[in-house]
């Protein structure tokens, strides 16, 4: 797939509409991505109208493309429905537990990236929302998502009215480990990142934020030690509230 080498993340949307016809062929087409024992253990809900986007904003932290973009799909990890089939079957279900949530959230995200594939190739731009897990109830609640459904990949999708520029990537030896994992040197650390640190983005980035370097930008400013543990909190609370641990 060539699309991959040069896959942009897609922020700004065209007023053209995603056709109902074209985005359910290309969430078909997806379900043909790998799935354990074939359960295909994800549903997506889509949203189209503004309202509906709206609700759904303040759980993105109000990011402007999720209003803005003409479709929102909600990617979630579902043991409902097959719940549900065990139970009308004569079967007795037992997937209320962490490792059932960790199949179908696998599933869920295996079939995002084939989606995600197959947009590319149709031209369609989108924005992969990392918020879905930080707030989850918020989603839930919005969704009317039942017990054993959680949501975990959120994707905006349009036609796109910008073409950012690539962002970068770390060298392959950086991450693939021949016969068993060989652990990073300092002189590693330093080989594989210092074309990143060296970009004028980040060092731009690293400049505005007051810091010393781009690691620390990451871990006192982004992605936060007290952040991650409290989101961490929020999110075994919701898994519980869900029925999944």
């Amino acid at each position: 797939m060539k699309h991959l080498l040069t896959r942009r993340t897609i922020r700004k949307y065209s007023d053209k509409t995603v056709s109902e016809e074209l985005l359910n062929q290309l969430m078909g087409e997806a379900a043909r991505t790998q799935t354990m024992g074939n359960l295909q253990l994800y549903s997506v809900v889509v949203t189209r109208s503004p309202e509906m986007k709206a609700r759904l904003a303040p759980a993105h932290f109000n990011q402007p493309m999720v209003t803005e973009a003409p479709v929102v799909l909600t990617v979630c990890a579902d043991f409902h429905r097959t719940t549900r089939w065990c139970q009308e079957r004569q079967a007795t279900p037992g997937y209320d537990n962490l490792l059932s949530f960790l199949n179908a959230a696998i599933d869920a995200l295996l079939y995002t990236q084939t989606l995600c594939n197959l947009m590319d190739e149709q031209g369609l731009g989108y924005c992969y929302l990392g918020t879905t897990v930080y707030m989850p109830q918020m989603i839930i609640d919005t969704l009317q998502l039942p017990r054993l459904v959680m949501p975990v990949a959120t994707l905006t999708v349009g036609w796109p009215a910008e073409e950012p520029p690539l962002s970068d990537r770390l060298p392959l030896e950086s991450f693939v480990h021949q016969e068993t994992y060989h652990d990073y040197s300092a002189d590693d650390i330093d080989r594989y990142y210092t074309a990143k640190e060296q970009l004028e983005e980040n060092r731009h980035f690293v400049s505005i934020n007051h810091k010393q370097t781009l690691a620390q930008v990451f871990t006192d400013i982004r992605y936060t030690k007290s952040d991650n543990e409290a989101m961490s909190a929020t999110l075994l609370d919701t898994l519980r509230r869900q029925g999944f641990c």
